[in-house]
């Protein structure tokens, strides 16, 4: 059997297609942290509290902070006292972007987070489980002369977690309470240009809406979006590396298909791994730009969790192939144990996603953060799918030191070949640990990226070149994913060249008997490498 080409390969060129890889996966770090500029933007918002006189009308009526129809507006509420004006007559508005920007369907998303300014006052305190009632309406017109459109509108409950670190006194009104930013509202893309931002606190005594919630004061917004150059950068590198992935996969299974005996499981999950790469890489938000999707996070959240699924899976089948004899190998119901709570983890999380921006389509003011059980759950799911990330982690560097001592076991038969055989099964070992180990790094740093990407957006400072850290992990750990599948599939493509043949003239009649033996011990055993039926071997034995 040729084998593949991670044993036939010569070193020499090895060694160039290794940093080849290397210098690509050093400029997939570069174009984001060099060229790409930060992912988000942050923008804060005062809201203009306007006057709706007449809040009993059928039509509703939508409240501009500024401009040529601008609402009647007041400072204060000591002034809105003064007025005799009641508290359900005053409507919060905000105009996203800024009165000389516009939004852009680069964008791709808008998050807006909601602050309330409250001040402590002695007979106006914040009740234990105060909940703030929303009426929170949104529109969004293309030019600044239209009249504007409903896009959403509904009524949320929001739990207000608010601390007053001074002493309650009356000494200390006017003072503030430290109060939680709350989520407000998401939006799966940017298509329009401008929107409104309407929101009313009701108040009902009978009912007990919104009393308890203290003197609220003002109430800020902070619009989050991704920043247009960095999708700019992000779109190119999928445009780019969609075809390279693509044409390996194909040019792989080609040469799959070439061989006289049936492809065998671990093939077949390398295929997989390739097509799940290329479904993640298809660049489908091109469309998004000209298309008002509101889909595409949900969308984008489904395909990153069918390839991490697939990736994850990947790793648990390829150890275990190369630690399994000849008659458990080669079938995928062996792996139930371990694939089974991977796909089991993902469905739960493809229905914990489902519930916030599932519903979010329909009503982009619903946040499951809202209320105490699904913050509750919401924690729980990240506290255990990180725990279970650690504890995969650990199993997958448990398995592989498996797989090194199984590797390890066979060497003792190497003494016994002769110097040219020896050095080349040693050389086949030492290729395949360097790739086991590059495995793992790929997995740490999956980890470190995860775990980075919850902090702060920040960047580095070099002379007079700053460095976009969070923009540099997201395109560098992309890269990473897209060389590694292209490595695998490449170094695991049935070789054209028979290390036997190049040998013979070299070793003459000395290495007939170990042909012999290497055939009647191992090369029995169909398998993708010399390494895969070495170890099949040697688990059997």
């Amino acid at each position: 059997m040729a084998g593949a080409i991670i044993e036939n390969m010569s070193t020499k060129k090895l060694v160039i297609l290794g940093v080849t890889l290397l210098l690509f996966q050093a400029l997939a770090f570069m174009v984001g942290g060099l060229i790409a500029p930060s992912p988000t933007t942050a923008v804060e918002y005062l809201t203009t509290k306007c006057v709706d006189k007449d809040k009993d009308r059928q039509e509703r009526k939508w409240f501009m902070p500024w401009g040529v129809n601008q609402c009647q507006k007041i400072k204060t509420f000591d002034e809105a006292t003064e007025k005799k004006i009641e508290a359900n007559h005053i409507v919060f508005a905000a105009h996203i972007p800024m009165s000389d920007k516009e939004m852009s369907p680069w964008f791709q998303f808008m998050l807006v987070i909601l602050q309330f300014d409250i001040a402590f006052n002695m007979y106006n305190q914040i009740g234990e489980g105060a909940v703030a009632t929303i009426d929170a309406s949104l529109a969004y017109r293309d030019d600044m002369f239209s009249e504007w459109t409903e896009m959403a509108h509904s009524l949320e409950q929001r739990n207000l977690n608010c601390n007053f670190t001074a002493e309650k006194t009356i000494e200390n009104e006017g003072r503030y309470y430290t109060c939680e930013a709350l989520p407000f509202m998401e939006l799966g893309n940017v298509a329009h240009k401008y929107y409104l931002i309407n929101i009313r606190l009701p108040v009902n005594e009978r009912k007990k809406v919104n009393i308890g919630i203290g003197k609220i004061r003002d109430i800020h917004l902070v619009s989050i979006h991704q920043n247009g150059g960095f999708t700019q950068v992000w779109f190119a590198m999928k445009t780019f590396l969609t075809p390279s992935i693509l044409i390996i996969m194909i040019w792989y299974w080609r040469r799959i298909t070439l061989m006289t005996r049936p492809p065998v499981l671990l093939e077949k999950v390398i295929f997989a791994l390739g097509i799940s790469m290329t479904f993640i890489n298809i660049p489908v938000e091109w469309f998004s730009v000209g298309f008002n999707w509101t889909w595409m996070l949900l969308f984008g959240d489904i395909r990153q969790g069918i390839f991490y699924s697939m990736l994850l899976s990947f790793w648990i089948i390829f150890c275990g192939e190369h630690l399994m004899d000849q008659t458990e190998r080669n079938r995928f119901s062996v792996y139930w144990k371990q694939v089974g709570p991977i796909v089991f983890g993902s469905f739960c999380l493809f229905i914990f996603d489902m519930c916030e921006r599932g519903v979010q389509l329909t009503n982009p003011f619903y946040s499951i953060w809202a209320s105490d059980v699904g913050t509750e759950l919401a924690m729980s799911f990240i506290i255990v799918a990180g725990i279970c990330a650690c504890l995969y982690f650990l199993f997958l560097c448990f398995m592989v030191f498996q797989v090194f001592r199984n590797i390890s076991g066979k060497r003792t038969s190497l003494p016994a070949m002769t110097k040219a055989r020896r050095l080349h099964y040693e050389g086949l070992i030492f290729r395949f640990k360097f790739l086991m180990l590059v495995t793992l790094t790929c997995a740490a740093m999956t980890i470190i990226f995860f775990i980075i990407s919850q902090v702060n957006e920040g960047h580095w400072h070099f002379g007079d070149h700053t460095v976009q850290v969070n923009s540099a992990f997201f395109t560098g750990i992309y890269g990473m994913w897209n060389l590694y599948v292209f490595a695998i599939m490449f170094l695991y493509a049935p070789s054209h060249k028979r290390y036997g043949n190049e040998q013979s003239s070299g070793d003459g009649g000395a290495t007939s008997g170990e042909d012999i033996q290497l055939t009647t011990t191992i090369t029995h055993v169909d398998g993708p490498t010399e390494l895969y039926k070495m170890t099949g071997k040697e688990a059997q034995e």
